[in-house]
């Protein structure tokens, strides 16, 4: 059996180290680049380094930006008193495909796991009080997932924010649409149960 020359290995190496590719994706997409036109591969690889090189972080709500201030924050019509507070920036992007939500957003880059390391000083928590503190917020709508770290951040920041004065709520969690409730597990028919509301 032959062996993958080495720039190909190399190529398929760097390729695995993104989040969802295995070895066999990594090794295809590779395959995939080797037979490209060289232009086309260079103007792949300029796009992957220009694009990185130009996203910072948004100075007042921690998502991505391309300036020190990104488009939903330097939205007048956005600044309706609701901050949306998210774990990263990929759910302000899930967020936003909605068309629904208007206000703006916080991202934590991250949540509460004491297991890891990760208290409140190492998350956007302070940066959210001090938001707080200067805009005026009438509603907090904590929308980190619903999972184990999720739900402690969620309830961190509700206690946070109680003597505050600010309205706070949480995203209601349940079956999927199109679910089934005997494949659902417990937890979410509990959280479904929890966030039942008024029909008719």
């Amino acid at each position: 059996m032959s062996e993958i020359i080495e720039p190909i290995a190399n190529m398929a190496s760097e390729l695995n180290r993104l989040p969802g590719i295995g070895k066999k994706t990594a090794q295809r997409l590779a395959y995939f680049v080797a037979s490209m036109p060289l232009e086309d591969v260079r103007s792949l690889a300029v796009a992957l380094w220009e694009g990185r090189k130009a996203i910072r972080f948004c100075e007042t709500c921690g998502n991505y930006a391309a300036s020190d201030t990104c488009a939903i924050c330097g939205d007048p019509a956005r600044h309706n008193g609701q901050i949306c507070v998210v774990r990263d920036p990929r759910d302000v992007a899930a967020m936003e495909r909605m068309h629904e939500y208007t206000g703006l957003y916080h991202v934590l880059h991250g949540t509460l796991s004491p297991m890891d390391g990760i208290g409140p000083d190492q998350i956007r928590i302070k940066e959210l009080l001090s938001r707080l503190e200067t805009e005026p917020v009438e509603e907090v709508i904590l929308a980190t997932n619903p999972d184990v770290e999720g739900e402690a951040t969620a309830s961190y920041l509700a206690r946070l924010l109680k003597p505050m004065g600010v309205r706070c709520t949480r995203i209601a969690h349940g079956v999927p649409v199109g679910g089934d409730l005997e494949y659902t597990d417990e937890v979410t028919l509990q959280k479904a149960l929890e966030g039942r509301r008024e029909i008719g």
